[in-house]
């Protein structure tokens, strides 16, 4: 045993002696809370006076928020908890709203912390003893305290990274051997249907390679569900629990791509399981580091093809996102939201995700908001909002108008709120009266449509046609030359207008579909459409195909073609049928390479059709 082990052994109550009135006590975070040492702290209430105690967040008791000991101790939380949250909402508690990342710097500064309580790992025979499985913001109060008291427990995972804390930065220590706390998942918050589908639909947005962020909780564990079939994927995440372990154990996580750490998860803090304990401890590929490395969204963007997925509690109609409060009342806090948000936009090729259900309280509440609840504060900026995705679909807002974003927004709330919040909209004169949208609200999006095919060898991204895309369809129309024009419209068309955009692209989905395909980058410009207008009273639909010059003779225009002839079967449509100008060569050979026989019309235009056999 290293010789300042036993100078500086003593009980709980010797340990936290030296605690003074008016003193700031950081409280060591999550599931290593030092449980001994607080409520040791708790016994001193009637000799102290104005202790703010202050943490990150953790799963441990919390009795110094009680009412009878206000004049001892009152809590300041940077990020609000179960255990203190009545607090909070009360004004029993405050509560510090600031980026994780700047955190550290805090407790080193204007709020110095002047006595730290933390649950470590008893020392090597070096004397270091180990932060285990939280670093986040602890390192900051360890460099800060006047005194750093340790609850020393054998069951604290050993771990590598910024974890070593010798013996001589320990004012005194006690001896622990309970149970680490864990933060545990049921099968019914696993498997909960909505996150499952949010889950798929964020998993589609995680190329092969990408430098991964999630956090804990039913959306970030239906993801990691969803990558089992990624390769070479990264981790330089805040916190990260036991949904990880099955990625790293069956190889999709190898951060071989990763610029900053290579081969290495890179985390702050771990919650959950004894098994994720186990997995962490003495184990080299996991190195945690404390928040204002972690967090730093400058650091975060060294990596490439970082994909960030956080949650939310409201997103208004413009994209403004809270995540700490409802109304006046303080919930939750900033964390690492805007950190990874901003670090991923910064990254090259990032993806930003905000995920969340649709709805609240058993469906009664939509999510997606005309307007923030009064007293919401906004924790991301609609500045910084790139993905939305709900249980209904995936909005991208980065670069879009005031009007797209809704539209947008609208396209992937719950069915059953969309005309109120279009009618909120048109109140607002973002949108008019006779926006076509309206079409696309009786119907939910079709989500599961969405592909990535290769053309050429080259990657798009296949999805139906959403209100959103108005000005894309125009700038798609004003890049053909005049003969695809002709070709398309049968006559000279010089414009394309902004009522005659908007009607095109708010197909509701059934009777009208479209496909677009649009290159797979942040621009998402479109390549080329196909789509279809049923006739209701012979149940077959006409069929118009358009593919931009530079991307012919991929197999475009004939994957387009059986894209639609797939989704029209789905929707019991009897047949297709289509016209072709004369002097439309490439569609006249596609047509006839999909077996459908050509006849002249008395205008003289080919015309097709195909039967199709539903069951």
């Amino acid at each position: 045993m290293h010789p300042l082990y036993q100078q500086r052994l003593c009980s709980a109550s010797e340990a936290v002696s030296g605690i003074r009135s008016g003193d700031r006590v950081l409280v060591g975070s999550g599931c290593a809370h030092p449980e001994l040492l607080v409520d040791a702290m708790v016994k001193l209430a009637g000799e102290l006076s104005d202790v703010e105690v202050t943490h990150l967040l953790t799963l441990g008791r919390a009795d110094y928020i009680r009412p009878e000991y206000q004049a001892a101790f009152r809590h300041n939380a940077f990020f609000i908890g179960g255990n203190v949250r009545n607090a909070v909402q009360s004004g029993l508690a405050d509560y510090t709203p600031i980026f994780l990342h700047e955190l550290p710097s805090l407790l080193r500064s204007s709020r110095k912390v002047d006595v730290a309580l933390l649950q470590l790992s008893p020392p090597d025979k070096h004397g270091f003893c180990s932060l285990g499985i939280h670093v986040d913001i602890q390192r900051a109060a360890i460099d800060a305290a006047r005194m750093v008291i340790a609850e020393l427990n054998p069951n604290m995972p050993r771990t590598f990274g910024d974890t070593p804390v010798h013996l001589s930065q320990l004012s005194a220590v006690v001896e622990s051997c309970g149970p680490i706390l864990e933060l545990k998942t049921t099968d019914q918050e696993r498997d909960n249907d909505v996150s499952m589908r949010i889950g798929c639909l964020v998993a589609r947005l995680i190329p092969d390679g990408a430098c991964v962020q999630l956090g804990i909780g039913r959306i970030p564990d239906a993801v990691l569900q969803f990558l089992q079939d990624k390769n070479d994927l990264g981790v330089h995440t805040e916190m990260f629990s036991d949904g990880l372990l099955r990625l790293l154990n069956e190889g999709n996580i190898t951060n071989s791509r990763k610029t900053i750490h290579p081969h290495k998860t890179v985390t702050s803090f771990v919650m959950g399981s004894r098994a994720l304990y186990d997995y962490v401890d003495d184990n080299p590929t996991i190195a945690f580091y404390a928040s204002d490395f972690v967090n730093d969204p400058r650091i975060v963007s060294q990596n490439d093809d970082v994909v960030a997925v956080n949650s939310a509690i409201q997103v208004d109609l413009t994209g403004q996102v809270t995540a700490d409060s409802i109304g006046h009342r303080f919930y939750s806090g900033i964390g690492g939201q805007v950190d990874f948000i901003r670090g991923a936009a910064m990254s090259r090729r990032g993806k930003p995700i905000i995920a969340l259900p649709s709805t609240a309280k058993n469906g009664t509440v939509s999510r997606i908001v005309p307007k923030l609840s009064e007293g919401t504060g906004v924790v991301t900026s609609r500045g910084d909002v790139h993905y939305v995705v709900t249980e209904f679909g995936v909005a991208y807002l980065h670069g879009k108008t005031i009007r797209e974003r809704a539209f947008s927004l609208i396209n992937v709330a719950h069915p059953k709120f969309r005309t109120m919040l279009l009618d909120r909209l048109k109140e607002t004169n973002y949108a008019k009266s006779k926006e076509a949208i309206d079409k696309q609200l009786v119907h939910a999006y079709p989500s599961e449509w969405e592909d990535y095919p290769i053309y050429g060898g080259e990657r798009f991204f296949v999805r139906p046609l959403q209100a959103a895309d108005e000005r894309r369809l125009q700038e798609f129309f004003y890049s053909h030359e005049p003969e695809t024009i002709y070709s398309r419209y049968f006559s000279v068309k010089k414009s394309l207008g902004h009522w005659e955009a908007a009607e095109l692209c708010c197909v509701d989905w059934r009777d009208r579909m479209a496909f677009g395909v649009f290159e797979d980058d942040e621009a998402e410009s479109l390549v080329a459409v196909g789509r279809y207008d049923r006739a209701p009273r012979e149940n077959r639909a006409e069929v118009a195909l358009t593919v931009h010059e530079k991307h012919r003779r991929k197999g475009v225009a004939k994957d387009l073609f059986r894209r639609l002839e797939a989704y029209a079967k789905q929707q019991n449509i009897k047949g297709l049928h289509g016209q072709i100008h004369p002097s439309n060569d490439a569609m006249l050979s596609l047509h006839r390479r999909l077996g459908h026989d050509l006849t002249r019309d008395s205008s003289g235009f080919y015309v097709w059709q195909s039967d199709l056999c539903n069951s």
